[in-house]
C-alpha cells in the first residue's frame, strides 16, 4: 500500500499512485469474490468460510486505501485554496492539463470496479442466502418436528431448532 505524503506536498502524481493502488485492491477483492463464487458452486463450505476471512481483510485494506486517497485529495485541495471536501473531479483544473485524462480515467475505472464489486457482492450474498435456505429445508424434511417457524410483525420468517435429540433411529 502506498503511503500518504505530507499534506503540504501532495501532488497529482501522489494521487494518481494512490488511485492505482486502490484499483489494484478492488481487483483483488473481485478476484476473491470470483473464487468464493467458484467454491459456492462446488459446495465447498470450508473454502467459502476461509475466503470470508480473506474478503473481510481485503475490505479493510481497501477502506484504508480509500481513506489514504481521500486524505491526499483533501490535502491537495487545501494546498490549492479549495475546500478539503472538494471532489477529485472538481480539482481537475488544478492538475496539469496533460495529466487530467489520466486522473479522469483512474476515477472512471475505480467507479466501474466499485459497481462490479457491489454487484458481485450482492450476487454472492444471494447465493449464500439461498444455500442456507436449501440446507434448512433439507433439515426440515429430515426432522420436521425439530423446527418451529414463527413470523414477525413485519412478516419475516424465523426458523428455530426445537428438540436436540435425534429423530432418526436405526431399525432392529
Amino acid at each position: 500500500m502506498k503511503s500518504v505524503p505530507e499534506t503540504a506536498h501532495v501532488t497529482w502524481q501522489d494521487i494518481a499512485g494512490l488511485l492505482r493502488t486502490e484499483l489494484a485492491e478492488y481487483g483483488g477483492l473481485l478476484a476473491l469474490f470470483a473464487e468464493q463464487q467458484k467454491f459456492l458452486f462446488q459446495r465447498d463450505a470450508n473454502a467459502v468460510l476461509r475466503l470470508s476471512g480473506d474478503i473481510e481483510r481485503q475490505v479493510r485494506t481497501l477502506e484504508q486505501c480509500r481513506g489514504d486517497r481521500e486524505a491526499a485529495v483533501a490535502a491537495f485541495a487545501t494546498a490549492r485554496g479549495q475546500p478539503a471536501g472538494a471532489t477529485l473531479r472538481s480539482l481537475l483544473p488544478h492538475v496539469e492539463a496533460t495529466a487530467q485524462p489520466l486522473i479522469e480515467a483512474l476515477i472512471a475505472e475505480i467507479n466501474h470496479l466499485l459497481h462490479r464489486v457491489r454487484r458481485t457482492s450482492r450476487h454472492n450474498h444471494t447465493l449464500l442466502s439461498r444455500t442456507v435456505e436449501v440446507h434448512q429445508e433439507a433439515l426440515q424434511q429430515l426432522r420436521p418436528n425439530a423446527f418451529t417457524r414463527t413470523y414477525s410483525a413485519g412478516g419475516r420468517v424465523t426458523i428455530s431448532a426445537g428438540q436436540t435429540t435425534s429423530t432418526l433411529r436405526a431399525a432392529g
